[in-house]
Parts: structure tokens; sequence; C-alpha cells
């Protein structure tokens, strides 16, 4: 037997080994929970640049709520991965800045709206033993997020002078939770946490061939609220 199979077979044992060991435990090794998501933006974004824009032309992001969902899997007593997301929202973006632009109002009107994929992978370390009631834990992983169905409003299409198209690039970033589970009864239970993310994207606007263009920084966090089913 050749090293690379013989790695593979100690490997496949340690798993095989971990899971009679957990599956013996009698405590569930996979848990589906939902809720919802509470999103609050701190978006800090470059002052839109391009042709026709005067200074301070800026741009913010309207709070929401969506509905979560997400999987987990118990690696051991003390450590859970999880994947999670939600619905994809409908983001509303606002003007910020000027009062108006030439004659069109801006500064507080919604321009663009956009829709999110965004799913996460945390690994979570879950505090105290598995028989308490409540357990705090602490998670790292990565985000990954993608836009689409962008639109700009007709307020956004009179801002910018024309139709406008939009494009935002993709965003790969850490994500960081912090919570409580509270044990209900038998296989249910629930669960709140406070979750932040680094979600970063490039801005282009494109009227008529006209190119505007910044940086934001969505700088999401959020407020998860959801119960869970383990089995």
């Amino acid at each position: 037997m050749n090293k690379t199979l013989l790695c593979a077979a100690f490997a496949g044992a340690g798993i095989l080994a971990t899971s009679q060991v957990l599956a013996a435990s009698g405590v569930p090794n996979n848990e589906i929970r939902v809720g919802a998501y509470i999103v609050m933006y701190d978006a800090k974004a470059d002052d839109l640049t391009g042709p026709y824009v005067p200074p301070g032309v800026n741009i913010d992001v309207k709070n929401l709520t969506t509905p979560y969902v997400a999987y987990l899997r118990r690696l051991s007593p003390h450590l859970v991965a999880q994947l999670a997301a939600g619905v994809p929202p409908k983001t509303e973006t606002v003007g910020k800045g000027p009062a108006t632009l030439g004659s069109v109002p801006f500064n507080g009107q919604v321009v663009s709206t956009a829709k999110w994929f965004s799913p996460s992978i945390l690994v979570n370390y879950v505090f105290r033993d598995e028989s308490e009631a409540l357990r705090p834990y602490l998670g790292v992983g990565v985000n990954y997020t993608r836009f689409y169905d962008l639109k700009s409003t007709d307020a956004g299409n009179q801002a910018n002078g024309g139709p406008t198209a939009i494009k935002l690039s993709s965003s790969t970033g850490p994500v960081f939770t912090a919570g409580l589970r509270w044990h209900i009864k038998d296989n249910w239970s629930a669960y709140a946490s406070y979750d932040v993310a680094k979600v970063n994207s490039d801005y282009v606007g494109d009227t008529a061939g006209v190119i505007r263009k910044t940086h934001i920084k969505f700088n999401p966090s959020t407020l998860v609220l959801s119960v869970g089913y383990a089995f």
C-alpha cells in the first residue's frame, strides 16, 4: 500500500471513529435553524466620481429584515460548523449629499435597488457542557456576497440624466458571530446572535456611455433570532 492510500485509510478511520463517538453520545449531530435576519448597515462610500458629478454626491443603504435559514453540523461537544444564509433581500440605496442635482431631488431619494445572495460558512466554539440549558458561543468564518437584479429607479435615472445600468462587484470577506443558545425541550432550541461581516464592492453606473464610479463598504451587522431543530 502506498503512502497516499495509507494516509487516506488513517484519515477515513479517524473520521469514522469520531462519527461513532459522537453518535454514541446520544446528542444529535445535525440541526436546522429558521428565523429572522435583522440587517443594519453602516455603509461608507467614496464620493461618486465621473462626468457632470458635483462634489459631495454619495449614497447610503436602508436597513432591512429578511428570513434566515441555517444548517449546522456538530463536530465535537464544543465545535459546530454552520452554513447560514437569508432569503435574498431587496436592498434600497438612497442618495446622500446635495438636496438636488440641478433641479432633481437627490438627498434621501431611493436611487437604486439590488438583491443579495450572501451565504456564510462559520465554525463556532460553544461554551459550557452540552447538558446546560444556556450555552454562549463565538464563531468565525467567511462570507460571500453576490449582487444581482440591480435596478436604477426613476429617481436614480433622473439624477443620472437618463436610464442607467448598474454593476456591483462580488465580495468575499470575514464574518464573526457571538450568540446564545437556549435549549427549550427535547430537540428544540432558541437562538439569538449578533454578526458582523466585511462586504465591500465597486459600483459602476453607465448612463448612455457616461460612467460614474465609487467604492462601497457596506459594513453590515445582523441580529439573528431563530429556532433550531436538532436531528
